[in-house]
């Protein structure tokens, strides 16, 4: 059992002790990041934060696939507009004890089905909406066996999905920001959602005095136009470089940890993560500074480096920042979108049992 449902047991959650509600930048709010109203999916536009906070709404499981798939959203934001994706098709539907007929209930199941299956294929490699929905779906299964209303259903277990995890992310954050110390400069990577802000806040908090390295992340900057504005939101000192700088700024002795989030994290300790974790992991590692990536949690599909299956994104993508083309289209590009850290660059992995060994984490049956 998780601290989270230990928390929950108990009454009180970790979230709601560590106050970590009021300290979220308005990016990571979950009902900023996306929500269910009106029939719609209204998802955070994050390719318009910081300049706006802007939102996209989609009436229809294509166009919240489309939209997870043209990048409107990353980190949390693919699975929880995912999730409520399916109360598009569950809302159109009558309560279960109104069904005429066997026929109906399957009809509902077949759709939430291929609405899985259209989402899952929006963002293959993030193995977060496949879980979600997988969950979410065995909800509305049960619910339909019930003859109880699917999407009330489905609406019931997102909410308890959500609360569980702030909770982890409180947990989480709490174990990492124990590991920092007072004057560290630390590195990330890309946008490393709300356990690493939280982490940079509580830290904060207790009066640590810190300075984040973001690299800018091309090509769809998420370093610059997500990371560094949360982290400059909560008050935190905040340095932007670009992404060829880290192992410079390593070497001028100014950074004291390395700390990302994970997309997927194997059984077996190999970190995947937004292409270019890993290059300032091999830098990180040869000036002796510590690699820490935040695990949302275990998928027991991931066993070793040899399950993983990189996304390749269109070419094209490469040859443009923020729409403008960067270069001719004659060009050959290539956009591998996440890589693969061994674990024996890895110093810990994140977890809501404490910071754990990469080699270790087979001996946790969650995490």
């Amino acid at each position: 059992m998780s601290t989270a449902t230990n928390n929950l047991t108990e009454g009180i959650s970790s979230a709601e002790r560590e106050g970590v509600y009021a300290l979220l930048p308005f990016i990571l709010n979950p009902s900023n990041i996306a929500r269910f109203e009106a029939g719609k999916v209204i998802i955070g536009d994050r390719r318009a934060f910081p300049f706006s906070n802007s939102f996209v709404s989609c009436e229809t499981v294509d166009e919240v696939a489309g939209a997870i798939k043209n990048m409107v959203t990353q980190g949390s934001g693919p699975w929880l507009s995912a999730v409520h994706a399916l109360r598009i098709v569950a809302s159109n539907y009558p309560p279960a004890d109104a069904f005429t007929d066997v026929g109906s209930q399957e009809e509902l199941l077949s759709q939430l089905r291929q609405a899985r299956d259209k989402l899952v294929a929006s963002r293959p490699t993030n193995t977060a909406i496949q879980l979600r929905l997988a969950a979410v779906l065995s909800t509305a299964t049960e619910a339909v066996n019930n003859k109880q209303c699917v999407d009330d259903a489905i609406a019931a277990s997102i909410k308890l999905i959500l609360q569980g995890i702030y909770d982890d992310y409180a947990t989480r954050a709490r174990a990492m920001a124990d590991l920092i110390e007072d004057g560290d400069g630390i590195l990330t990577n890309c946008f490393a959602e709300a356990g690493f802000i939280l982490a940079l806040a509580f830290a904060a908090r207790d009066g640590k005095k810190i300075t984040v390295y973001t690299p800018e992340t091309r090509p769809y900057l998420q370093g610059a136009k997500l990371t560094a504005p949360s982290i400059q939101e909560i008050g935190v000192a905040v340095t932007l470089i670009t992404d060829n700088m880290p192992a410079h700024i390593m070497s001028e002795g100014k950074i004291q940890k390395y700390i990302t989030a994970a997309d997927l994290i194997t059984v077996d300790g190999h970190v995947v993560n937004k292409i270019g974790t890993f290059q300032n992991a091999i830098a990180a590692h040869a000036h002796n500074i510590p690699f820490f990536a935040f695990a949302w949690g275990r998928d027991n599909t991931k066993l070793v480096r040899d399950d993983i299956v990189i996304e390749e994104r269109d070419p094209a993508e490469i040859r443009l920042a923020l729409g403008m083309p960067t270069t001719i289209d004659s060009i050959n590009a290539r956009y591998p979108t996440f890589d693969i850290t061994p674990p024996k660059y890895v110093s810990g992995i994140v977890t809501v049992h404490g910071v754990l060994n990469p080699y270790m984490l087979n001996n946790y049956p969650n995490w």
